[in-house]
């Protein structure tokens, strides 16, 4: 009976990630360039449907999954970035650069990550969004953004709240806190060391930071549950079925967040896995939009 129903959940997670990826790629309103790099760019939706006339609608910066690596790239994530164009707010959709290098100990999937190459794109890309938005989206409301990330992106999303409260020594500190309603971050990343004990993504985490040799010295730079608190309101929307990144992550940042002092939302959805939350024809996804709107509106 439990490899029945270990078969069973195995299935049901395949056919979520099917019907995820299942979507055709929508392509942008409009795209800059944060950097001289081919990855270094940001997608733009403009906001419709829902949205009121006239009215400047609340900004949220997508940033993508797939474990940092080179494979996966933002166009998975463009049917939910216009699922919420969609739900009338402006979407700024980040790229950034990501590991294709073998693993040097014999491994046979592009490495996770670039140190500190995909830390550097993030910051760089939140540092230029600000001007980017006002010639891209004038419909928006910089002063309403929430960011928001899937999986590796729920990781870099918590990362970059938190950049004010780096290692004084960090290249990415910032003086004063982003200027954000909050964070909403989809089934992240959000441990390391649990992460890792898990074996999330082949050990992604630990290809992030260069390996067993660099691991420890770079988990203060990297790690959000060693960032806290921000002071930012953040939510982590999480499914209890997720196989690829289990709920067991998201509680130990909301645990960490607690002990720190900060209140953060763990909003657990039942019989959810992983891709549901950033798929338009998922329920799930409309409770990841609400849980924005929540914040931006």
């Amino acid at each position: 009976m439990p490899d029945d129903a270990a078969a069973a959940r195995a299935a049901a997670a395949a056919a979520e990630e099917e019907s995820a990826f299942s979507h055709p790629a929508v392509e942008p309103d409009s795209t800059a360039a944060y950097g001289d790099h081919p990855d270094q760019v940001i997608d733009f939706y403009a906001p419709h449907g829902e949205r009121v006339p006239g009215e400047p609608a609340p900004l949220v910066v997508v940033l993508h999954g797939g474990a940092w690596r080179a494979p996966y790239d933002r166009r998975h994530i463009t049917p939910f970035a216009d699922f919420l164009a969609r739900r009338g707010f402006a979407v700024a959709n980040v790229e950034y650069r990501r590991g294709a290098a073998l693993p040097a100990q014999g491994g046979t999937g592009p490495v996770a990550g670039r140190w500190p190459e995909t830390f550097d794109d993030v910051a760089a890309a939140l540092d230029a969004l600000p001007a980017l938005v006002r010639e891209a989206l004038p419909q928006a409301d910089p002063r309403r953004t929430v960011l928001t990330g899937h999986s590796a992106g729920g990781h870099l999303a918590l990362w970059a709240a938190a950049r004010h409260v780096l290692p004084k020594d960090a290249p990415w500190r910032t003086d004063a806190p982003a200027a954000l309603r909050g964070v909403v971050a989809l089934a992240p990343i959000a441990d390391f060391t649990v992460a890792e004990k898990l074996a999330v993504c082949g050990g992604a985490a630990g290809q992030l930071l260069g390996g067993e040799a660099t691991f420890a010295e770079r988990l203060p730079y990297a790690d959000p549950t060693l960032l806290l608190p921000t002071g930012i309101a953040t939510t982590l929307v999480q499914g209890r079925a997720d196989l690829v990144v289990p709920q067991a992550v998201a509680e130990s940042y909301a645990d960490a967040a607690a002990k720190s002092g900060e209140v953060v939302g763990l909003t657990l959805l039942e019989d959810v896995g992983h891709f549901p939350l950033i798929d338009p024809a998922a329920d799930a996804c409309a409770v990841v939009a609400e849980e924005i709107a929540q914040l931006a509106w």
